[in-house]
């Protein structure tokens, strides 16, 4: 007996039923939610602008947590909104449900540092006339992106008498600002052309020029960095020794600004990851109450594999869950501290590379995420044979697949690079040690670790209501 044709139609509902398309954002969004999602752009480049560094990351959100109720010393047993700050460089915020929290939290961890130059410990020194600041990078960076452009010092100093000083320089329309030189082409045939792009710029190179106007006259010693110094010591009282017991970051000068004449996009300095931050936050704030306890931390040192005692690392995360049960007013032992970890669903909140146009061959197309198709899902990192990487289980990508598509969350899934093309790692498997479910999520973004990376504005209003409704899942 032969087989009976399928019509066009039947094809087409038998591939409408099977096959997962692509969406774009712009197509599940209607004229309302349009508006949602460039207003929340709009309030998140306000967030970037004011948080260049991490010290200045947890000011914000600390702000923001205070102006939204949250205690920063609540009372035992008060169930009240409550934050705590780590050595003012990570922030946790916790959000107490209406269940009990034996059954687990909802957590969501960004991190809130982001690729820079860093001034050394003694990085002031003189040269043909001129005065410089020695650097050392941050980071992953292409070294290449950081000459030749504005840029700003932003950090804290620690004085001799024990008083912080923070500063920021180069931001304001007054004020100046710095730069790390380069090389004219005309005489770089031998230093730069002929060499490896990534050896091209040493990075005892990125010297920042910070003067040139002496004090004294030509018999007086090392007279141009004298005259900075007293330029310092005038206007904040810094002498020399200062820069030991100093945090300074020198960071793209500039603000956030839209992308594209059509204003979709957003062009800055940190997406990577206070995209993520500013999301989760958002949402935090704007969810419903809900049965199940929300735990946000901001990390710090993420760019340089979560060390430190402000790291992923450490164990900052047990001290979160602790304080969050004294102040639901349960007795808090360290074997219950783990049992609850266990138990819980957790988001590693982190940006994943788009697909580049330009340079789609370093690409596996089926597995990249686009600019524009909604958050990336990213069951599993690292590099090679996955090394170094959280892979996901089945289970929970496939209940984070239900809600999402539940709750009309525009997401798709994402690999960082063909196989053996490169990779990267996240703070997901600082989380998966204590048993946890987690997964990777994040915007898709384009020229990630540059100074200005791109993202789409679509992509990050789904990021926030896809925090939101993780947050506020009852199962």
């Amino acid at each position: 007996m032969s087989k009976k044709e399928l019509t066009k139609k039947e094809i087409k509902a038998i591939r409408q039923r099977l096959v997962r398309e692509p969406r774009l954002v712009w197509d599940e969004l209607g004229a309302s939610e349009r508006k949602k999602a460039f207003a929340l752009c709009d309030e998140y480049k306000e967030f970037l602008d004011r948080a260049k560094t991490e010290r200045e990351a947890v000011v914000a959100i600390r702000d923001a947590a205070k102006e939204k109720g949250f205690s920063e010393k609540p009372k035992p047993g008060s169930g009240k909104p409550f934050f705590m700050v780590f050595q003012e460089k990570t922030i946790a915020l916790v959000r107490p449900g209406k269940g009990a929290i034996d059954n687990g939290v909802r957590l969501i961890v960004s991190h809130i540092d982001a690729p820079r130059l860093d001034l050394k410990q003694n990085p002031l020194y003189e040269d043909v006339d001129l005065t410089f600041l020695k650097t050392h990078y941050y980071g992953g960076i292409k070294k290449f992106q950081w000459v030749t452009r504005p840029l700003a010092i932003h950090g804290r100093f620690i004085r001799a008498d024990g008083q912080a000083l923070d500063i920021v320089v180069g931001e304001d329309e007054k004020d100046p600002v710095f730069c790390v030189l380069d090389l004219l082409p005309h005489l770089a045939r031998k230093s730069q052309y002929d060499k490896k792009l990534g050896e091209a710029i040493p990075g005892e190179k990125l010297n920042v020029i910070a003067g040139s106007i002496p004090i004294g006259d030509r018999e007086t010693k090392d007279r141009f960095k004298l005259a900075l110094l007293n330029i310092l010591n005038e206007k904040y009282g810094l002498v020399e020794e200062d820069f030991i017991s100093a945090e300074i970051e020198v960071v793209p000068a500039g603000k956030a600004k839209d992308v594209g004449w059509d204003r979709s996009l957003v062009g800055a300095y940190g997406h990577d990851d206070r995209s993520s931050a500013f999301t989760s936050l958002k949402a935090l704030f704007d969810i419903k109450d809900s049965d199940r306890t929300s735990v946000i931390i901001f990390v710090d040192k993420e760019e340089i594999g979560s060390e430190g005692a402000t790291g992923a690392k450490s164990k900052l995360i047990e001290a979160v869950i602790a304080r969050a049960m004294n102040v639901m007013g349960h007795d808090a032992g360290s074997h219950k501290v783990l049992d609850i970890l266990s138990r819980s669903k957790a988001l590693s909140a982190d940006v994943n590379g788009a697909l580049d146009p330009d340079y789609q061959e370093v690409h596996e197309k089926m597995n990249a995420a686009r600019l524009g198709y909604g958050v990336c899902v990213t069951k599993f990192t690292g590099h090679g044979g996955k090394s170094g990487a959280n892979d996901a289980s089945a289970e929970y990508a496939g209940w984070l697949r239900r809600l999402f598509n539940s709750e009309k969350v525009t997401w798709q899934t994402g690999e960082l690079g063909k196989v053996d093309e490169g990779g990267g790692g996240t703070v997901a498997k600082f989380l998966a040690v204590y048993g946890m479910d987690v997964i990777d999520y994040g915007v898709p973004v384009l020229s990630m670790h540059a100074p200005f990376e791109v993202a789409h504005k679509g992509d990050l209003y789904m990021t926030y209501k896809g925090c939101r409704a993780f947050l506020e899942a009852d199962e």
